[in-house]
């Protein structure tokens, strides 16, 4: 598919997007609408963590730290632009939340990009369970970092020292579109010479070092690029909330995610999807058993495993930007 057809199509569905939240505002309950977003959030969380555990086959389980590393500085940024900006108004118009939602997401995702180049560079020589370990305590660290930082409301959470919170900038369009823009670049980097590259390195990681491939310096691009994604998705979690909390990104929701990238299959973009969405209803449906989830988890998984190793999609993709299937 050529580039101004795919942009054409872009802009279209960035009107349909458009129209549709205005749609699903005055006609749905709020409640739909928040699952709906909710696993919109996933999904950007599910393609950017498939990256790594899927297209280059490495263990991570610690991506909700990057996910709180986005969150955290995005609702910091939002509300020092909306002071600086606006006066510590709410009531903007689309425009101008813009100005300050954009940069912040943006911000977000280079603060969760560089905490990954920080996380990857040592931890990448490391294989297997090794890598699982270490990203898990990462994880844990930035947690417990933002547990005891007062600034940031410690265990509290931060709401922007207002009565009213931070900011809810959050609707279906800036999750839409969002969701559109990085699964649509992550399908095109994983299909691109560099994802072939990081496919070897999953296949066979001593044979992709025998033919030239500098395989530390693509995982921890890959790596990058997944943890950047979780915290552009972690800014538009924390605008869709009243508060952000470090107990918002235990280790639990770095199993969530994992969970959803092999229930759609690893290694599929559009599996990834998938299983953003079916774990995001799924949750919603068992929150009056949440705490026997884990259970549940373990249950799925289990079936899977033993009827459909390879995931709801297994490897394959729906033809979308011009994707291989």
């Amino acid at each position: 598919m050529r580039w101004p057809l795919r942009i054409a199509i872009a802009v279209g569905l960035l009107i349909l997007y458009w129209g549709v939240g205005y749609v699903l505002e005055d006609n749905i309950i709020e409640y739909v609408i928040r699952i709906v977003l909710f696993c919109g959030i996933n999904a950007i969380l599910a393609a950017g963590l498939n990256l790594i555990n899927g297209t280059t086959g490495q263990f991570s389980i610690g991506h909700a730290g990057f996910m709180a590393v986005g969150a955290y500085t995005a609702a910091w940024t939002v509300m020092q632009l909306e002071l600086a900006l606006y006066g510590g108004r709410t009531d903007l118009a689309l425009y101008e939340v813009a100005i300050v939602f954009l940069p912040a997401l943006g911000l977000g995702g280079l603060m969760a990009a560089l905490a990954g180049v920080v996380v990857g560079v040592p931890s990448l020589h490391l294989r297997g369970d090794y890598l699982a370990i270490v990203t898990l305590g990462f994880g844990e660290i930035i947690r417990l970092i933002f547990n005891n930082w007062p600034a940031l409301g410690g265990a509290l959470g931060y709401s922007g020292d207002r009565p009213l919170g931070l900011s809810v900038h959050t609707n279906f369009f800036w999750v839409a579109s969002v969701a559109t823009l990085v699964i649509t670049l992550i399908a095109n980097f994983t299909y691109s010479s560099y994802g072939r590259a990081l496919e070897s390195i999953r296949d066979d990681e001593i044979a992709a070092e025998a033919a030239g491939i500098p395989t530390t310096r693509f995982k921890v691009l890959a790596f990058v690029i997944s943890a950047a994604s979780a915290g552009v998705a972690g800014g538009l979690f924390a605008h869709l909330q009243s508060s952000i909390q470090p107990n918002d990104f235990k280790f639990d929701k770095s199993i969530d995610m994992v969970v959803m990238i092999i229930l759609g299959g690893l290694g599929s973009v559009s599996g990834a999807v998938l299983g953003a969405f079916f774990v995001g209803l799924t949750l919603e449906l068992t929150r009056d058993l949440s705490e026997y989830r884990l259970i549940a988890y373990a249950l799925v998984l289990i079936l899977l495993m033993l009827f459909r190793p390879q995931g709801l999609l297994g490897t394959r993709e729906v033809r979308i930007w011009g994707a291989r299937t």
